[in-house]
């Protein structure tokens, strides 16, 4: 079956002027992306699930490219995004939804299905395993263990990361983007998401992609870096800088399962998986995701998951969907 063609739509949604992009027919399914991402990052799976008989929206997240960022800096909690998510459904003039997200758009995919499961009739995460809302908050814990250094502290004072990064964002774009992948892991040799070297600032370990691996070309490079050069760092930034307001926000659901069908995809070089809550979270899974139909770790992948193994994540996708 051919795919049907690629629309990029602006719509209103929540309060924001959204961009989306909108391919193919059929029952609808969401794709939430990441930090440092854009809608483009779906590309593939936007193809192969319209081909499937689905209608599949990456939209910009809020902050993002073609999305409108709110100067309020707290206008970024889980409770913000969850609800961009059910007004997109609705601007897309459905009533529910397959949710899927990657990276920070994974807390806004399971966040969704917890919250409102009469809209989200199954949910898919990657890199990020879901963890019901819990008793202990995120950056207090990173302190009280005496760590101080870690990435997230780093993007909580507004302005230090988005000059570091903001420098050059091309640089920026194919730094974080290579290192975190499986080909980047092999080379640097340690996490690209973890400790910041003193004076090193949050890119200081990470490399250039020489050459560029085959998931990755100029042409997305070169997108990614004109619409960063254009609205700055500042809003995927601010989704850092309400983890604790989310957490506090979020009590009433804490120890919650989702009940939904959902999947789980991570690439085995992933850093995430590499912090210490993440494996046994993927362990718990069987209490807090009673109707997981698959948990799925690919060899040699690192953080970027749909990119680095889009065919493979498409299929996953596309299983999992049909067995609904």
């Amino acid at each position: 079956m051919t795919a049907d063609a690629l629309s990029l739509q602006t719509l209103d949604v929540n309060g924001l002027r959204m961009q989306v992009a909108v391919q193919g027919t059929g029952p609808l399914v969401l794709l939430c992306h990441g930090f440092p991402e854009l809608w483009i990052s779906w590309r593939a799976q936007l193809e192969a699930l319209a081909a499937a008989g689905y209608r599949a929206a990456a939209p910009d997240m809020r902050g993002y490219g073609g999305t409108t960022a709110p100067d309020d800096a707290t206008a970024y909690t889980q409770l913000h995004l969850v609800g961009d998510m059910i007004e997109l459904v609705r601007a897309l003039k459905e009533t529910q939804a397959v949710i899927v997200g990657h990276d920070w758009g994974a807390p806004v995919a399971w966040n969704s299905a917890l919250l409102r499961p009469d809209v989200f009739r199954a949910v898919v995460g990657m890199s990020v395993p879901y963890a019901p809302p819990g008793r202990v908050e995120m950056l207090s814990a990173l302190s009280q263990a005496g760590i101080h250094d870690f990435y997230l502290q780093y993007f909580q004072a507004p302005g230090v990361a988005e000059t570091e990064l903001e420098r050059d964002v091309g640089t920026s774009i194919r730094r974080i983007h290579f290192s975190g992948s499986g080909e980047g892991q092999a080379l640097i040799g340690r996490p690209a998401f973890g400790v910041i070297e003193r004076d090193r600032g949050f890119l200081g370990h990470l490399v250039e992609p020489t050459p560029l691996p085959g998931w990755w070309n100029e042409a997305d490079i070169a997108h990614y870096t004109a619409e960063f050069t254009r609205t700055g760092f500042r809003g995927g930034l601010n989704w850092y800088r309400n983890i604790t307001r989310s957490w506090e926000l979020l009590a009433s659901w804490r120890g919650q399962s989702i009940n939904q069908p959902s999947l789980f995809i991570a690439g085995a070089s992933d850093d995430v998986l590499k912090f210490p809550s993440s494996k046994p979270q993927i362990e718990n899974f069987g209490k807090t995701l009673p109707g997981l139909r698959g948990c799925h770790v690919l060899e040699g992948a690192g953080h970027w998951i749909q990119r680095e193994r889009a065919q493979a994540v498409s299929a996953l996708l596309v299983g999992f969907l049909d067995d609904l």
